[in-house]
């Protein structure tokens, strides 16, 4: 591998090919960072917080070298997917998280990536490389820490310094040894908007996060029939993900910038759909509103029971007259 390109060359590369953070990592280098956490994840597990989510728990996760042997460098990347467009808060409409209004960000990210590392691959004999896109088990968020790209904030989110943390995460891992890049620092200091903000208290504490309680587990993942009754009063209209922490953090309100990727301008009817449309979705509904979307990992059924929490929370409401942030019973047993 004499001929192996050098970092600055795999850089510019990734920027050429509309990538628009990139970053490398260390793998050997980062040994002690990456037990670190290692064992935040281990204690995250313990305590149950990753629901019905039994994929997070994966040797390959611990071990980025069990996903691949030869692994030496970790190059990561980062697009950026904000559209200036606002949430409707009038009640009757339904509330999509921005990473789904667009096209499916795994298309669009692994083909970027896959352009990478075929380039990467031809560069000299014996090159190997391997992508990944929130599509195996690698900690995207570590790495993209350890490359420099920005750092984990307390919402769990990665937040970089010039887009915020309206960006999505892919990782080339390559046999290279190559030039590292400074891991970035913490910058979200004593603030606890994200904390304060959430209206289930799903961030247990600064750093973690309980999927139990989450808006944006219980609408994407949560695969049961019904949406937990502790959940359904906090819903604000959130059928798909949830935005709160991110909308009210400061480094986004002041970072956050207009994708230029046309694929993750929105679908118009993604961006304030109405609760009585999603609550009555017709499988042909489905495959006509969410084509090459992220969001079709939300199944029809789950639409219909999302709007249908949603709109039934709301009526007791208005019937009853209950303001409509009561605050969230912590579990029994939880001392965080």
């Amino acid at each position: 591998m004499s001929s192996a390109p050098q970092a600055a060359q795999i850089k510019q590369k990734a920027l050429e090919l509309g990538f628009h953070q990139v970053g490398i990592a260390l793998v050997e280098a980062d040994y002690q960072q990456v037990s670190s956490s290692v064992q935040a994840l281990e204690a995250w597990l313990n305590r149950g917080y990753q629901a019905e989510m039994a994929w997070m728990d994966s040797e390959k996760r611990r071990d980025i070298r069990r996903v691949m042997p030869s692994v030496q460098s970790v190059i990561a990347v980062a697009l950026n997917y904000y559209t200036p467009h606002a949430h409707r808060d009038d009640g009757e409409t339904a509330k999509i998280s921005r990473y789904g209004w667009g096209r499916d960000y795994h298309r669009v990210m692994q083909k970027k990536l896959k352009s990478l590392a075929l380039w990467l691959e031809a560069q000299g004999e014996g090159i190997e490389a391997r992508y990944y896109a929130d599509t195996g088990p690698v900690q995207d968020k570590l790495w993209a820490e350890r490359a420099g790209l920005g750092w984990i904030a307390k919402n769990s989110n990665l937040i970089t310094r010039k887009f915020g943390s309206w960006v999505f995460l892919g990782e080339v891992l390559t046999n290279l040894k190559l030039e590292a890049d400074r891991p970035h620092t913490q910058h979200c200091g004593t603030c606890t908007r994200c904390l304060d903000a959430c209206p289930t208290q799903a961030i247990a504490q600064p750093f973690v996060v309980d999927a139990n309680r989450c808006i944006a587990y219980h609408t994407i993942e949560n695969r049961a029939a019904d949406i937990p009754a502790a959940i359904k009063p906090h819903l604000h209209n959130w059928v798909a993900g949830c935005d709160i922490c991110q909308d009210v953090c400061p480094w986004n309100q002041r970072f956050a910038q207009a994708t230029d990727v046309e694929e993750f301008q929105p679908y118009p009817w993604n961006v304030n759909p109405s609760l009585e449309e999603l609550a009555n979705l017709t499988e042909e509904d489905w495959h006509r509103r969410f084509p090459a979307s992220a969001l079709r990992r939300i199944k029809p059924a789950m639409w219909r029971r999302n709007a249908r929490a949603a709109l039934a929370h709301r009526a007791v409401e208005q019937e009853n007259e209950v303001p409509p942030d009561q605050p969230f019973p912590r579990p029994t047993g939880d001392t965080d």
